[in-house]
């Protein structure tokens, strides 16, 4: 398998796991003293498909957080010290659902060629 498939793979992969991260936020919305969590995978991402420097006026790509860590928000916003904002958590899985459809557009494009390739060659 391609570097890319598997960088697409990685990506749709991560976003399932970020997927199950936010609809358990949504799911503890009215529980008492529950923190938000988010994942994040910056830096697997980055090292995968890392865009290269080769001038100096390029810019550096942005750095993340730790690889796959969950993240806890410790901010008190309800008087129930939970801190879920339902309106927030939605754009959460909005944007998340976009970057998993587009991982599955690119994976399916990429078979394609694939496909392409072997019937033109076969």
């Amino acid at each position: 398998m391609s570097d890319q498939m598997k960088a697409i793979e990685q990506v749709i992969r991560q976003a399932n796991v970020r997927h199950g991260v936010i609809t358990s936020n949504i799911a503890n919305v009215d529980t008492p003293n529950y923190k938000v969590r988010d994942v994040s995978f910056a830096p697997i991402l980055d090292n995968e498909m890392r865009l290269a420097t080769t001038d100096p006026k390029h810019l550096p790509s942005a750095e993340g957080s730790a690889a796959g860590v969950i993240t806890v928000d410790s901010a008190n916003p309800w008087a129930d010290k939970n801190n879920v904002e339902m309106d927030v958590e939605v754009a959460k899985m909005t944007e998340n659902a976009m970057r998993y459809q587009a991982g599955v557009t690119l994976l399916e494009k990429k078979i394609t060629m694939f496909k392409s390739a072997l019937r033109t060659t076969g």
